[in-house]
């Protein structure tokens, strides 16, 4: 044992560097995403789910690192992930709406332009139901759009950064919860 410590102090120094580093940088963000969470009157659950996220992110920093500081063999190590992304790419390859959903979830958690209570109106020509949505929930794929009629819409999350939507205020609506143009 004292061999191995010995014949590997730099490779054990710099795991325990990086490993600190990252729980440190985790902490630090994880703070920062609950202030900003807190600060902007977000949904609890949308905070949680942004930090796992980062923590995510950051704990597969961490695992390239440590192969990096251990020398493992780039040669090797790129065959063997290139044949695993190439099998992953083809599976995710179907799922990347999904993909793009959760990363436009991301943004806008930390751009906040609307959030729960909001009164919206999407500018989407190809949304058959038109006028005013109450927004009840912002989720990890999709939003929760209530209808004045009480329908239920899940609208995905890449489509609200892609289409233009109005937050209206209370003193926009008339008495009947129609538009005031």
């Amino acid at each position: 044992m004292e061999d191995f410590i010995f014949d590997h102090t730099r490779e054990l120094l710099g795991s325990i560097v990086t490993l600190m580093m990252v729980l440190i940088l985790r902490f630090i963000t994880y703070k920062a995403v609950r202030k900003v969470g807190s600060i902007s009157d977000l949904n609890e659950a949308r905070t949680r789910l942004v930090s796992k996220y980062i923590s995510f992110a950051f704990w597969v920093f961490a695992v390239v690192a440590l192969i990096l500081i251990w020398g493992v063999n780039i040669r090797e190590l790129g065959l063997i992930f290139s044949s695993v992304f190439a099998v992953i790419g083809v599976a995710l390859f179907a799922q990347w709406s999904i993909l793009s959903n959760v990363t436009a979830g991301i943004i806008l958690f930390f751009s906040f332009p609307f959030k729960i209570g909001d009164r919206i109106q999407i500018m989407d020509k190809d949304l058959e139901t038109s006028g005013t949505y109450l927004i009840e929930d912002i989720k990890a794929y999709h939003i929760h759009l209530r209808r004045e009629n009480g329908e239920l819409i899940t609208y995905p999350n890449n489509l609200m950064l892609q289409k233009a939507v109005c937050v209206i205020s209370d003193e926009d609506l008339d008495n009947d919860g129609s538009d005031a143009i």
